[in-house]
């Protein structure tokens, strides 16, 4: 087991269930049960043997609705249980423990607000995954704040403040890319549901949507969407002199007389589905900074999808953005699975290849081109025509491209064996690709090439 966020993780104790509990970072207490679920219990091991001595976990019914009188009486009708059933000496042992570990008593009602706080804080940065898998253990939706009201929280606040008339804000926005797409998102939501609403949208906000639509205009950032729901949201005031601005923000999208009408058609249904996408707000979260709240929202995602090749696709693309290539190879293996051309299943296993390199995984990467290659037919069999001409088109650069690297990384692992088994194929691969691709690839070639050349024979 590891952390997904690559903290420290010690095993420091295990229950009569078969569970265990981990120490995350040095301090913080993870519980992980038999069942596949793991909760952070308290901020250190002191708190978590407080909670476990003074809420034992047989004693159910404890909720945050309960004052200190239901909670204590909660806690002594699950002891009366436990003392009949297999403790006896429950409250001698528990006396002793609270004396000779010097533990505080807390008011209960005070240590189930700790517990429960500690839980609601086990993502992103306490997500327990299995080391052979990469599966997360799984953590009870009443502890998962949706990555939605996260990476929109800032958005919220900063447009309240524009409503407010706050100048200092207004300056802040106009800096800032990433809180305005926050607050243009805040704002959608709000539009969606007061469009809902028999008393309509709120007029006041036209001129906060046209400072926004003009700022995303004027910087002209290549993130092209937010301006394109700036427009969608001004347009749907149906306001015919924002026409100029909405024509130069959509490039003429928006004609004359149209305004509202383009807003209520496929531009809004598309943004209803962006706002429905989890992708929407893992970009969001990556954007502020937040890659942990990234991290574990795609791994989860991950855990949760079944045979779908464009979801797979596109976690695979943003685990690589966040940096975890383990679990962006996880993704990528599956999406391989999943080819049924000979062209997409090469194409997929080159970028599998890179992954498992990037990872460290080098004979990984070696799997991963020999299935590319077979997919080529250069390990035998016969290929389909979706690669009949495939040494001539940039896939074939592509592949001899990924053994080269791969030499490469074997060499400076000290991996001779490997080095020039990849390099074998790599001059195959040359020999088989059409010559601007051979030609590109000279000066990494003639490095591998000589790097090979110099390794001690075999048995020497």
């Amino acid at each position: 087991m590891r952390l997904a966020s690559g903290k420290p993780l010690e095993p420091i104790a295990g229950d009569d269930t078969g569970g265990t509990y981990f120490l995350c970072g040095g301090t913080a207490v993870l519980h992980a049960s038999s069942e596949g679920d793991a909760v952070l219990i308290a901020d250190s091991v002191g708190e978590a043997l407080e909670m476990l001595v003074r809420l034992p976990e047989w004693c159910e019914g404890l909720t945050s609705e309960l004052d200190e009188d239901g909670m204590i009486a909660a806690v002594r009708a699950g002891d009366d249980e436990a003392r009949e059933e297999f403790a006896p000496e429950l409250d001698a042992q528990r006396e002793a423990l609270l004396s000779g570990l010097g533990l505080p008593r807390r008011p209960l009602v005070e240590l189930f607000a700790m517990a429960e706080s500690a839980a609601g804080r086990t993502d992103p940065h306490q997500v327990l995954l299995n080391a052979r898998e990469l599966c997360a253990y799984r953590l009870h939706e009443s502890y998962r704040v949706p990555l939605r009201d996260v990476v929109l929280g800032p958005g919220r606040e900063a447009l309240e403040r524009l409503r407010a008339g706050d100048s200092g804000v207004r300056k802040a926005v106009a800096d800032d890319a990433v809180l305005r797409a926050g607050i243009l998102w805040a704002a959608y939501e709000d539009w969606r549901d007061e469009g809902r609403r028999a008393d309509g949208r709120r007029e006041e906000d036209v001129p906060l949507l046209r400072f926004l639509l003009e700022r995303e205009n004027t910087v002209g950032s290549e993130r092209f969407e937010e301006r394109w729901l700036a427009a969608v949201l001004l347009a749907s005031y149906g306001h015919d002199e924002d026409a100029p601005l909405l024509r130069s923000a959509t490039s003429g999208a928006v004609g004359s007389g149209a305004v509202g009408a383009w807003a209520a058609g496929p531009e809004a249904e598309r943004f209803g589905r962006e706002a429905e996408s989890p992708f929407t707000w893992i970009d969001l979260a990556f954007r502020q900074g937040r890659v942990e709240h990234a991290r574990a929202a795609l791994i989860r995602l991950l855990d949760d999808t079944g045979p779908d090749a464009e979801r797979l696709r596109r976690l695979s693309r943003a685990l690589e953005r966040v940096g975890d290539w383990a679990q962006a190879a996880r993704a990528q293996a599956n999406l391989l699975s999943l080819q049924d051309s000979a062209w997409d299943r090469a194409s997929e296993a080159y970028a599998l290849a890179r992954l498992e390199r990037v990872k460290g995984d080098l004979a990984a990467a070696g799997r991963a081109l020999h299935k590319a290659r077979t997919a080529l037919g250069l390990e035998g069999g016969a290929p389909d025509d979706s690669v009949a001409e495939w040494h001539r088109r940039g896939l074939g650069r592509l592949v001899t491209e990924q053994h080269l690297e791969l030499v490469a990384a074997a060499l400076e692992a000290g991996d001779g064996d490997l080095a020039r088994t990849t390099m074998v194929h790599a001059r195959r691969l040359l020999g088989t690709v059409g010559a601007e691709s051979a030609k590109a690839l000279s000066r990494l070639s003639t490095r591998a090439k000589w790097a090979v050349a110099g390794l001690p024979r075999s048995g020497a």
